[in-house]
């Protein structure tokens, strides 16, 4: 028995006669631009294939009907010769949406965007050569976040591969480093099995992004289709189910520390493990701190959580990190951006982590128990070893010393800012507003730099998966792309993507996707005129010598990001004044039918605070430019000169 693929009837508005799709007419979108623009698949609740007996089909079928077996429905991607052969069967397909970006990094990132947005995997697919190439960084980004991405590159044909031929690159050897698998496909036979053992190496486990790279001829050579196909991954078998006995030792921990922390990372977000975490820091009454990926895992209005920790965390997060006597670690990875000089991190606590990648434990803080499983299998069993114990109302009680002395921080050095004297506007109120306006149920992206950080620390998270950032690799230009995959994903949920002057310049064209596309999501830029961090940077170790740093945005309006919005099809708005803020963000949110930008002309002199400095411990935190907590006694401050010589810089980039 063949099961049918399915076809949209002839008739069905938004297809040809044929049943194959023609485009749709969008709201505000010009009729030369609907002429070219692809509509989502017309039957998304269509059944997806689940047996297909043996047909014949070419490489490039047999890819496209893996694709809808395994139920991806949106791709974002660009053409070219090698990859040429998967368009063609991709055009009929009515489960499968192929979303034309204008640049392969903007795929990829956009592929990570749906997938931190949705859950599910991103896919992304590139020609040969430069095609390729141009997917390097968002793999790598996708690799340092654990974003579940799978890849589909095209190469030359199998006896070209070698030769230097046009557009050639080894993908596979150029990415190794920085994919958690990738695989040449030399059989058109393996096709559906590849596919498959993609999205499930990329989805379980530690996710991570996979490559599969895809010659020309392999594509076009005939082979059978068959459905569902048998894996063959005799290595790999992620542990999920953590070990009772670390868990009971991990149990004991808790019931004896005075000053516990809950180090929350952003595994507890793909782990879907929020709610599970919400009982144990209620059974437990230990302070929360969510780390900059995992934002939102925990809500922001809740009492216990303190904010997020690191460079640019709050002092309150800071402080309880370093005066803890245990730190129970769930799917975080110690990063140098949390942990500062890790000779002088949290000294007096021991250490509790779990995490499902055995690689991350021991791997830059030694644990006095390690625990290898999935976030939610380990918070729930650890939850139900304290009830087990017994004791709940004793333990919190015991830790009334802890909290007072945490209430003390977070009262003494909350997180603030002071509007410009110049009269100049304040981004960080402007990224205040925009989380009060648009509220928690809005998906919020960002670039990377000053505006990330403003992003989050004053937007309010109280779910997981409304933050999507690039933390680990820093990447400039990610929150376009990223927030365009977010608003694919989720098409009923307002988008917002934060932005600065420096990153969007990056990936701006992504914008003409999203007006083409129908993708309406909002762009607020953080216009400052300058790359904000570096120069935050060189104000405070470079003696003010601002290098490079300045991008005439300000200057000479150069570009005019009104303009160059209006000419990418979005609706271009500008704001200076703290007056017009609430006005302007609104006009924005009343506007569905296009993507929205709005140039927030912002001051060029605010700095990013708390910071710790790179290179230094989290003791030496400041709060404010010259002001330094003392954690022996949280209420006094310390005038403290910030200098190169106190501070010497690492070499490394400057975003947490």
């Amino acid at each position: 028995m063949t099961t049918a693929r399915p076809t949209a009837p002839p008739g069905t508005p938004g297809t040809a006669a044929n049943g194959s799709r023609r485009p749709a007419p969008r709201s505000g979108v010009p009729s030369e631009q609907q002429d070219t623009a692809l509509q989502a698949p017309l039957h998304p609740d269509a059944p997806r294939p689940t047996h297909v007996d043996p047909e014949p089909a070419t490489g490039a079928q047999s890819l496209v009907r893996s694709l809808e077996a395994v139920g991806c429905e949106v791709v974002f991607g660009i053409p070219g010769g090698a990859i040429l052969p998967a368009y063609d069967p991709l055009f009929d397909s009515t489960l499968v949406r192929h979303i034309l970006v204008r640049h392969e990094q903007g795929a990829g990132h956009a592929a990570t965007g749906y997938a931190q947005a949705t859950g599910r995997v991103g896919v992304c697919i590139a020609t040969s050569g430069p095609g390729a190439t141009n997917l390097v960084t968002p793999l790598a980004d996708a690799m340092l976040d654990s974003v579940p991405v799978v890849a589909i590159t095209g190469q030359v044909g199998r006896k070209l591969i070698g030769t230097d031929a046009f557009q050639e690159a080894d993908i596979c050897g150029i990415t190794l480093p920085i994919t958690k698998h990738n695989m040449l496909v030399t059989d058109p036979a393996d096709i559906p099995r590849a596919i498959t053992e993609a999205f499930h190496i990329a989805s379980t486990g530690r996710p991570g992004p996979v490559l599969v790279d895809l010659p020309k001829d392999v594509l076009q050579a005939a082979t059978t289709f068959r459905w569902p196909v048998e894996t063959q991954l005799p290595g790999y078998r992620p542990t999920t189910r953590p070990h009772s006995k670390q868990i009971r030792e991990a149990a004991r921990l808790i019931g004896e520390a005075r000053r516990p922390v809950l180090y929350v990372g952003g595994g507890v977000i793909k782990a879907e493990a929020s709610t599970e975490l919400l009982d144990l820091a209620d059974e437990t009454g230990a302070p929360v701190v969510t780390t900059l990926m995992a934002r939102g895992a925990f809500p922001d209005g809740h009492r216990q959580n303190l904010g997020m920790p690191g460079m640019h965390g709050t002092v309150a997060a800071v402080a309880a990190m370093q005066k803890a006597d245990l730190l129970i670690a769930l799917g975080a990875r110690f990063d140098d951006r949390v942990t500062g000089d890790l000779s002088t991190f949290a000294p007096d606590a021991k250490v509790v982590h779990a995490d499902v990648d055995p690689a991350e434990i021991g791997k830059n803080r030694t644990a006095d128990v390690p625990i290898v499983g999935d976030a939610r299998e380990v918070i729930t069993e650890l939850t139900t070893a304290l009830r087990t114990a017994g004791g709940r109302d004793d333990r919190q009680e015991a830790l009334a010393p802890w909290w007072e002395q945490l209430e003390r921080w977070r009262t003494t050095f909350p997180l603030g800012y002071d509007h410009p004297a110049d009269g100049t506007l304040s981004p960080e109120y402007v990224i205040e507003r925009i989380g009060a306006i648009a509220g928690p149920d809005a998906i919020y992206s960002a670039g990377v730099g000053q505006h990330q950080m403003w992003a989050a620390q004053f937007i309010r998270y109280e779910k997981p998966r409304t933050w999507l950032n690039s933390g680990g690799a820093g990447t400039m230009g990610y929150g376009v792309p990223a927030a365009m995959g977010a608003k694919v994903g989720m098409p009923d949920t307002t988008v917002w993507c934060i932005d600065g002057d420096g990153c969007f310049q990056m990936t701006n064209q992504e914008l003409a996707t999203c007006a083409i596309e129908g993708i309406p999501i909002k762009v607020a830029v953080i216009n400052n005129g300058n790359l904000g961090m570096v120069r935050q940077w060189q104000t405070l170790f470079y003696e003010e010598r601002y290098s490079n740093t300045e991008l005439g945005t300000h200057k000479h309006r150069v570009p005019d990001f009104v303009l160059l919005a209006e000419a990418l099809g979005c609706v271009g708005l500008r704001c200076e004044s703290r007056d017009d803020v609430d006005r302007v963000i609104r006009e924005a949110m009343a506007i569905d039918d296009r993507p929205v930008v709005i140039d927030f002309t912002v001051g060029a002199d605010a700095q990013v605070w708390p910071m710790v400095a790179a290179g230094t411990g989290n003791d030496q935190i400041m709060a404010a430019r010259h002001i330094r907590p003392l954690f022996d006694d949280p209420e006094a401050v310390q005038a403290d000169e910030v200098s190169r010589a106190d501070h010497p810089v690492d070499g490394e980039g400057p975003v947490a």
